[in-house]
């Protein structure tokens, strides 16, 4: 017996033509192939379980205070459509900290689209039977694949909202990255009646794995989820942190031509300027910014206010723009972190590639506006 949501796929205009063989492939051949992607993105959301287990993450995820910000339209949208939301994404802890800054503020949980290297071990039955989270495999080039994922998010939005990370991963060199169109044009498939992108903003004062990004972003390798958990479990003695999660206005997908390439391109740029409109600007990321080498705390001042002028033009998401406060603040985190020292009345950088890292994360707002799309 076929449950309903693999009938509703087989039965998708696209699905039943690629079931139809071609290009090497007889029709029985790629039935099999749809119907084994179709059991590999099977999941079960069971959120109330979600918020109850003692997560592997949870002795991390406790030190994270949660903000959030322009959630009032998220509530008034969420009343009368269909969400999908497409955040940046920083860290591990993204798909922890903004499901829970929903559910904590009363608006109903969406699905999780993750990468399918979260999906081994214990974590991973985790992610199929409680929260919920589709497994997306990121560097398969199969037709088969893309065919049967966009038909399957297309019918999980028939019930469900969706959080996804279009940029495909984290950025590991701290910059926002270009978005993925392959969710977004399932999504604008999806015939729902009423469908809302909602672009989302994650920004954290220090995220807890950044020597391990930062490393990456250098060695253009990534490590198994495995040793990175170990790491990031190390990493957390001592740690806190704020995550910033900030909501934009709903876009209407009904603006949007779901057959259009073009269109589909549009609708991707447009969430894509208006998460880095939304992303909160920390003072890790001024004084990074600003610093240099070597430099003596008057300098650095003059530079952290430079910095903040250019971001204040730009209409950035400042968490203050008090040059005082961004500095104190800025260089305490990152002295915590073993990234700068205070040295002979100094302040050095111990670890250039993560100062950099922090640095990128605010990059496209401090390019000139032509290049930032205004």
């Amino acid at each position: 017996m076929l449950d309903d949501i693999t009938q509703a796929v087989l039965v998708r205009r696209e699905v039943a033509r690629y079931l139809q063989g071609g290009h090497g492939q007889t029709p029985r051949q790629a039935r099999d192939r749809v119907f084994a992607y179709l059991d590999e993105l099977k999941t079960t959301q069971r959120y109330a379980f979600y918020r109850a287990l003692k997560h592997p993450l949870y002795p991390i995820f406790r030190k994270i205070a949660r903000r959030v910000e322009r959630l009032d339209m998220v509530k008034r949208a969420a009343e009368t459509a269909r969400l999908v939301y497409a955040s940046n994404h920083k860290s591990h802890t993204d798909y922890l900290v903004e499901p829970l800054v929903l559910d904590d503020n009363g608006i109903r949980p969406p699905v999780i689209a993750a990468g399918i290297n979260l999906f081994g071990g214990p974590l991973g039955l985790l992610h199929r039977h409680v929260t919920g989270a589709i497994p997306i495999r990121r560097d398969t080039k199969d037709p088969g694949y893309f065919v049967t994922l966009k038909a399957y998010v297309a019918e999980v939005l028939q019930k469900h909202d969706l959080l996804f990370y279009p940029e495909g991963g984290r950025s590991y060199s701290g910059e926002l990255k270009p978005l993925k169109t392959g969710l977004v044009q399932a999504a604008m498939q999806a015939d729902c009646p009423k469908l809302l992108v909602i672009p989302t903003a994650i920004a954290y004062d220090l995220v807890l794995e950044d020597r391990i990004l930062a490393r990456q972003g250098v060695k253009k390798r990534q490590r198994p989820f495995a040793s990175e958990l170990a790491e990031m479990v190390r990493q957390a003695v001592g740690f806190r942190t704020r995550a910033f999660v900030t909501f934009g206005e709903p876009i209407e997908t009904s603006e949007y031509d779901p057959q259009s390439r073009r269109d589909t391109l549009a609708l991707a740029h447009r969430t894509r300027q208006a998460i880095g409109r939304l992303y909160k600007v920390l003072p890790t990321a001024v004084v990074a910014s600003a610093m240099r080498p070597s430099v003596v705390p008057r300098v650095l001042e003059w530079r952290v206010d430079a910095v903040l002028e250019r971001l204040q033009a730009a209409h950035a998401n400042l968490d203050t723009t008090s040059v005082e406060e961004n500095l104190e603040r800025g260089v305490e985190l990152l002295a915590s972190r073993g990234i700068l020292v205070i040295e002979r009345g100094r302040y050095r950088v111990r670890d250039r590639n993560a100062l950099r890292y922090y640095a990128r994360t605010i990059a496209h707002l401090l390019q000139p506006a032509a290049a930032r799309g205004h």
